[in-house]
């Protein structure tokens, strides 16, 4: 593991950071699964050896979990008491739609990812109504009938971002609420969650986490007007003495929406989300944007400013892909690139020369 200090070059904070990663491919996949550098690997191995020789103790995994919660909220630029963790994004979106009124409308983007989605549409039994509109509507769209906002910050499809900027406006004018998907965002691009209701994202993909790690901030002038319907001994103000009978008594902050952790997986967070930050959401941004411009550059498509792409591609360009050892996706239809941290100027060229044959 390298140790370094933040305040350095960005480019060699990053190439220091990319050197503590050992993927055997070209690996371009990081909007379905990011990769965990070494460092990660190596305490997971550790802490699963503990387990099976039976010297681990539940309350040692409180210490990673509280690193990822604050390394997280560094990240999104709130304080750490105003995040909530948990396993699965759907959780906490399936939370805020549980507590809007009954009749509420809630506007989103046609094709957005389904987990901050599908939790709305089933509360249509209650009144409840979701409008879609393209992406690039969503600031316009926002109207004084609009109770909620539920839309991705980056589209998992394709990396279109939406105007975050339009979009807080519109909302501020209507008194409207947004829930802010940060998935394919936080990692590699600068989001200030306190300028939203509700955020949420999870942390498998751009922090480099196992999977069932997620995280949810809420704005301080809403904590209490959310129903911790998710309500558990992990919820409570001091967890090892909230395990059994009542009465409630539940966190003063976030944390009272924190959901049962599973364990493993925060020690892993912990140790992928340092190593963020010690490189910089800044560094990472200027990192992964510019490798996906390189790219558009050289298969001849208008750069986006996002570290995803999408573009059409032929039938045969999935497994021309494998072949040159090319990890990549298929999203609606299209090939879909993500570049991040462990990728270089290399990795772009060797996609490139493959993906400009079989544009379509």
């Amino acid at each position: 593991m390298v140790d370094f200090e933040v305040d350095g070059d960005g480019a060699a904070r990053v190439s220091r950071a990319a050197a503590e990663f050992e993927s055997e491919v070209v690996y371009l996949n990081t909007a379905s699964l990011g990769l965990p550098p070494v460092r990660t690997t190596t305490t997971l191995v550790s802490v699963l050896e503990d387990w099976g020789h039976g010297t681990s103790n539940p309350m040692d995994f409180d210490i990673p979990l509280e690193e990822a919660r604050s390394h997280y909220a560094d990240m999104v630029g709130v304080p750490s008491g105003r995040v909530a963790v948990g396993s699965q994004v759907s959780v906490f979106a399936g939370l805020v739609a549980a507590n809007l009124p009954d009749g509420s409308e809630v506007l989103t983007a046609e094709g957005d990812f389904t987990s901050i989605l599908f939790p709305f549409l089933a509360q249509e039994r209650r009144g409840v109504t979701v409008r879609e509109v393209p992406l690039e509507r969503i600031p316009d769209s926002v109207t004084p009938r609009t109770t909620l906002v539920s839309v991705s910050a980056v589209q998992s499809s394709n990396g279109r971002m939406v105007d975050l900027d339009g979009l807080e406006a519109a909302c501020a004018a209507t008194g409207t609420r947004v829930l802010l998907d940060t998935t394919q965002s936080t990692g590699w691009l600068p989001v200030d969650a306190g300028r939203f209701a509700y955020t949420v994202g999870g942390g498998y993909k751009w922090l480099l986490t196992p999977r069932g790690t997620a995280f949810f901030t809420v704005r301080e002038e809403f904590l209490d007007e959310l129903i911790p319907h998710t309500a558990n001994w992990y919820a409570g103000e001091n967890p090892w003495t909230s395990i059994y009978g009542s009465p409630l008594r539940l966190a003063a902050d976030a944390r009272r929406f924190d959901v049962s952790p599973a364990w493993h997986s925060w020690v892993g967070a912990a140790t992928s989300m340092k190593l963020l930050t010690e490189v910089g959401v800044e560094a990472l941004h200027r990192h992964a944007v510019g490798l996906s411009d390189r790219f558009c550059a050289a298969v001849g498509i208008e750069p986006a400013g996002s570290a995803i792409v999408s573009l059409a591609v032929d039938e045969a360009t999935p497994d021309t892909l494998r072949e040159a050892g090319i990890a990549a996706a298929m999203r609606a239809g299209r090939l879909r690139l993500a570049f991040h941290v462990y990728n270089t100027e290399d990795d772009v060229d060797a996609a490139a020369e493959v993906v400009r044959r079989h544009l379509v």
